[in-house]
């Protein structure tokens, strides 16, 4: 197995109401799950071939709950990547070169019959952990911005996180809402629903804690 480590940043936005079940090994809010996951790289490398500074997405969609399979996956990947960059990153995306079950994307690939061949274009990543805030794009495929839940009362910023010590994707992380679209074999529209901000660490075992 190809050795590799990863440390950046994540914003992800998916169908649930604030608080996902999913996050409490409940089912999803309306009986499905519709992802979109952006990732900035810090900091990683894949197989001796750095990938400090480049980004990857994906789109994923589930007729049922994750658990029930059946699943579709769009890998997307930083066009600036060479060869064996792009190679790296669909693999950690796609959980080949990892234990299994050990990753998050291990997980969701594990439970998709139909992975899309990988699109490769330009990712924008601009996010904030504290305040809460996103904007990410992957050009001419996918759109995502997150902001604080507000106070339905009086408008003041909420902020909430939920602890997962022992969770395969983060360990805390801070919980928003957000507004994603994407086009091609996984379209997806999310409007006002579950949004998280959390750090990534990982290697081909899994989570570093």
């Amino acid at each position: 197995m190809a050795g590799w480590e990863l440390h950046g940043m994540e914003f992800g936005n998916c169908n649930c109401s604030y608080g996902c079940p999913c996050q409490f090994n409940a089912l999803p809010s309306k009986g499905y799950c519709q992802a979109i996951g952006f990732f900035r790289i810090d900091k990683g490398h894949f197989s001796g071939a750095s990938l400090d500074g480049l980004n990857m997405a994906i789109a994923v969609k589930w007729p049922g709950a994750v658990h029930e399979g059946r699943g579709t996956m769009q890998p997307i990947i930083d066009e600036r990547g060479n060869e064996a960059q792009r190679q790296g990153m669909l693999s950690i995306l796609t959980g080949k070169e990892t234990d299994p079950f050990s990753t998050f994307w291990a997980v969701y690939a594990a439970m998709c019959e139909t992975i899309l061949p990988p699109v490769h274009t330009r990712i924008t990543i601009d996010l904030d952990m504290q305040a809460r805030r996103a904007t990410c794009t992957a050009d001419n495929i996918a759109k995502g911005r997150g902001e604080p839940i507000l106070n339905p009362v009086n408008g003041t910023e909420h902020r909430v996180g939920i602890v997962l010590p022992n969770g395969f994707e983060y360990g805390q992380n801070e919980v928003g809402r957000g507004w994603s679209t994407t086009t091609g074999g996984v379209a997806l529209t999310l409007e006002d629903s579950y949004a998280h901000w959390c750090e990534l660490h990982f290697n081909e075992h899994g989570r570093i804690h």
